[in-house]
């Protein structure tokens, strides 16, 4: 396998003290060497940084820190691929990690072509104990979203076709890779291996996740007019009772 691919991790991250180390350490101990890893921090005001800084020379010229307040998740994930300077790009949240091969197995299954998402199987944990694998067919994507934390995205594809809508609070990703697809210009390239763990229980599995991802597959007609309002009266009549 070359090693000539260069891979560019994004973790954005605030007040991430108690699981950013997991994170870290899961990077560090990749067995493919070709990349660099950004780290977006939203000037955390608890020991994040400080977490970060303890693996500075661990990491040596890879790691690129940058701490400054941002307009949300999406925001900060969009800085990260600006920065980037890989062919690949993967985005890891501040609570999930890799498996120590997760690059490795992407780079070999990379097929060079320019507009390309390469995702694995990930691992779903639940209060911290293993509950799923976890796989979807991107031909499923009108339904629901492939696992994030195991694509890696050609930048190419980011910049020429576009990066995260931040005007979503928790499914741009969803949007994005809607729009990917729906291009048909992106090739689907799913590994039947497991390259990442994700927590459950983030802001996509909220309410206000499942009324955004009501609103895209509207968006691409992915479901008729009457099953979307229908759909959004009970989301938001449940978010209403429950005081969200």
């Amino acid at each position: 396998m070359s090693d000539n691919y260069k891979v560019s991790i994004i973790t954005a991250c605030y007040n991430s003290e108690k699981t950013i180390e997991r994170t870290l350490k899961s990077v560090l101990a990749q067995t493919y060497s070709n990349y660099e890893y950004i780290i977006i921090d939203g000037m955390s005001t608890d020991d994040t940084l400080k977490i970060i800084d303890a693996y500075r020379n661990a990491f040596g010229s890879k790691l690129k820190v940058v701490s400054e307040r941002d307009s949300g998740i999406y925001n900060a994930m969009n800085k990260g691929i600006k920065m980037a300077s890989g062919e690949l790009v993967g985005i890891i949240n501040s609570d999930d990690w890799y498996e120590p091969d997760a690059l490795q197995t992407i780079v070999y299954s990379f097929n060079h072509e320019k507009y390309s998402v390469l995702y694995g199987m990930t691992y779903n944990y639940l209060n911290n104990k293993p509950y799923q694998i976890y796989m979807i067919n991107y031909e499923f994507l009108n339904k629901v979203m492939i696992p994030h934390p195991s694509c890696f995205v050609t930048r190419d594809t980011y910049l020429d076709l576009g990066m995260y809508d931040e005007t979503y609070k928790s499914s741009a990703d969803y949007d994005l890779f809607l729009k990917f697809y729906f291009s048909r210009k992106v090739s689907f390239i799913p590994i039947m291996k497991i390259v990442s763990n994700f927590s459950l229980g983030g802001m996509s599995s909220s309410l206000v996740g499942a009324i955004e991802s009501n609103e895209i597959k509207h968006k691409y007609k992915l479901i008729s007019s009457k099953e979307y309002y229908i759909t959004s009266l009970k989301l938001r009549l449940k978010k209403a009772l429950l005081g969200k």
